[in-house]
């Protein structure tokens, strides 16, 4: 296997779950990092935001993480030969009020990596800037939808659901023109 120093966030992220994984921990991976597998590396996150779906007890994670060198920096875990740090938002798996409709799987030569799909990681980052008009967020959705295949009509019914189909219908040239 690679060295830590070396993975991409991408390996480093199937490291990760691969390791909770064979402590019988499921995780999905969510938010930045997203970004950053889905624009391949356009967009850099440090941040492996994971979302445990079975509740585990904390312990759990951090006995399964140290088991490898990381050590719990607050509510981060952190490992020595990286800049990348994980950490463990609360559930459940959803954008808005809905919980998340697609997973992808994707692999690493570190292992099977689940995440959100690149259309819920465009309802993700949209939901940063509808809620919190953070323009960061809107240019990261943009990113991923210009570079990946992304259902434009669930995001549609998705910012409707959310009460921003005004806000939609003035950015959806801007998701659509770019892909």
């Amino acid at each position: 296997m690679k060295p830590i120093r070396e993975m991409t966030v991408g390996e480093f992220g199937a490291f990760v779950a691969g390791t909770l994984r064979d402590h019988g921990i499921d995780v999905v991976l969510t938010g930045g990092a997203c970004v950053t597998i889905y624009s391949e590396n356009r967009y850099q996150s440090y941040d492996l935001d994971f979302i445990d779906n079975q509740g585990n007890a904390r312990k759990q994670i951090r006995v399964a993480l140290e088991s490898v060198g990381f050590k719990e920096e607050n509510r981060y875990f952190v490992h020595p030969d990286t800049d990348y740090f994980v950490e463990f938002p609360a559930g459940p798996l959803a954008v808005g009020d809905e919980p998340i409709r697609e997973i992808a799987i994707l692999e690493f030569s570190t292992g099977a990596l689940h995440l959100i799909s690149p259309t819920e990681c465009v309802k993700d980052r949209l939901a940063g800037y509808f809620h919190w008009h953070d323009q960061q967020c809107l240019e990261q959705a943009s990113m991923v939808a210009t570079m990946n295949n992304v259902d434009l009509t669930e995001v549609e019914r998705w910012s409707i659901h959310e009460g921003m189909q005004d806000e939609y219908s003035r950015i959806k040239e801007l998701l659509a023109a770019r892909r």
